[in-house]
């Protein structure tokens, strides 16, 4: 039903991952940016974590083979169904043989393209999504190329309905993430730990070039380990959003595709901020903000109240930043 035309840098066939299997080193490899991925699902009719696929990277085409709805989320885009323009956080009517076509990224990093359909693809451990590393899922295990074929079952029409602006997250730098203490935060001096997440100047990072849906790597003035402090701990399982520090001082924020690690964890990006993680892109400003667990919980339930809104289809005139 659709062909891809040009992949984009990279695009993936996504849903809301394998979970339940990390003890076995089976990672969950989910969207990046699960809110996006869910409300792309909305606009196309689709129940949550319905499978889409995540790209990043201009020029993304593909061609329809018959009729559909679809919808881009994410990343704001600029982008054409022929040469009609269209805006993101929007679905939109495709008819067979229209050429889809996302010209420039103007916010943010991953889109998510979803359409009104289920795609005629095999689940690997009950899941769509693709897991690069164990070449798994998805499409052959792979990234979308050029001249792919994805056919779909189940395609249904549905109304055309737009995100309103206030249920778009921000996605432009500078980025401040929010996180909470780490177990290994003591490993560090306490100057240290205040420059890079303190309630007065915090150091700012760069996102470097060794960004992938791995970890991030940040370039900037490294932490300082304490005296006597072990720079490497004995493998442990990490959790998505956990930030380690190798011997060299400089952050790596893990997103979903390891399950262990061995370096000093001093904090965990709070879980309200991990959407945004799938928008750092190389060259990003980041800086790190201490908060406690009660406000981390708190921040979280208003996401999810915005995100029960938008299922329901409310209105909503204030919903503060996310």
């Amino acid at each position: 039903m659709i062909e891809i035309v040009h992949p984009g840098i990279m695009s993936l066939v996504i849903n809301g991952g394998r979970h339940g299997h990390r003890e076995v080193g089976v990672p969950s490899s989910p969207a990046l940016d699960s809110y996006a991925l869910n409300t792309v699902n909305r606009l196309t009719g689709n129940e949550d974590h319905a499978p889409a696929i995540e790209v990043f990277g201009e020029k993304f085409s593909l061609r329809f083979s018959a009729d559909v709805c679809c919808a881009i989320t994410g990343a704001r885009v600029r982008a054409r169904l022929e040469n009609r323009p269209l805006c993101s956080w929007m679905s939109f009517e495709a008819r067979s043989g229209e050429l889809l076509t996302v010209d420039e990224v103007m916010e943010g990093f991953r889109y998510y393209v979803g359409f009104s359909g289920t795609p005629v693809l095999e689940k690997v451990i009950e899941s769509y999504s693709t897991n690069l590393e164990c070449r798994f899922g998805g499409y052959r295990g792979r990234a979308l190329q050029k001249g792919d074929r994805i056919d779909f079952e189940n395609i249904r029409m549905v109304d055309v309905r737009r995100i309103q602006e206030e249920f778009i997250p921000g996605m432009n730098q500078p980025h401040t993430l929010r996180v909470l203490k780490g177990p290994e935060i003591d490993y560090f001096t306490a100057d240290s730990l205040d420059g890079f997440m303190g309630d007065k100047t915090r150091m700012v990072f760069t996102v470097s070039t060794k960004a992938n849906r791995t970890g991030i790597r940040l370039e900037g003035n490294p932490l300082i380990f304490r005296k006597g402090a072990d720079e490497s701990i004995i493998s442990e399982g990490l959790l998505p959003g956990t930030i380690q520090v190798p011997a060299d001082g400089l952050p790596i924020i893990q997103l979903h595709e390891r399950t262990i690690g061995g370096y000093a964890r001093p904090a965990v990006i709070a879980k309200v901020d991990h959407d945004l993680l799938a928008h750092l892109k190389p060259g990003d400003s980041v800086t790190f903000k201490m908060i406690g667990l009660e406000e981390a919980e708190s921040l979280y339930d208003r996401k999810m109240e915005i995100a029960a809104l938008i299922k329901n289809g409310h209105r909503r005139q204030q919903c503060g930043n996310l």
